[in-house]
């Protein structure tokens, strides 16, 4: 084993020369397409999303009802430009998710996180303790 390794970093340590393929037909290896992998073996998706109309809430719908997409949904956009259509979209994501068994959470006033049924969404008792913070806290740190 030891052998192909220090075979493969001198191949690769190497410039190849002119007419000379980086390596030669006879050598021990196999390419892997990581693209194709990666599509194949995710079983659940994080998706992120962002609200700047009303139009912007069928993709979210259309990833959640596959089953397998953990949304993260960003909603300030809309909610600065019109508050009864975040309400309307809100609405409509509220109730996809608990029509599917899954759930909706609000992360801060910004963000939306909806899960299928398969995840749990641990909430905490006693809030007080553990206020949630926004991006209005950051600023002053710049």
């Amino acid at each position: 084993m030891k052998k192909h390794f220090q075979k493969f970093i001198k191949k690769m340590s190497s410039e190849p020369e002119e007419g000379k393929e980086s390596f030669e037909e006879d050598s021990d290896y196999i390419e892997i397409n990581s693209d194709e992998v990666r599509k194949n073996t995710a079983k659940i998706m994080l998706k992120y999303f962002v609200l700047n109309d009303f139009s912007d809430v069928k993709p979210v719908l259309d990833s959640l009802r596959t089953g397998y997409t953990i949304g993260l949904v960003k909603i300030s956009p809309l909610k600065e430009k019109d508050l009864n259509e975040l309400k309307r979209a809100v609405s409509k994501i509220k109730k996809t998710c608990y029509a599917l068994e899954g759930d909706l959470i609000g992360i801060d006033q910004n963000w939306l996180v909806a899960v299928p049924s398969y995840v749990s969404v641990f909430r905490e008792k006693n809030t007080e303790e553990h206020p949630l913070t926004s991006a209005e806290d950051f600023e002053d740190l710049d």
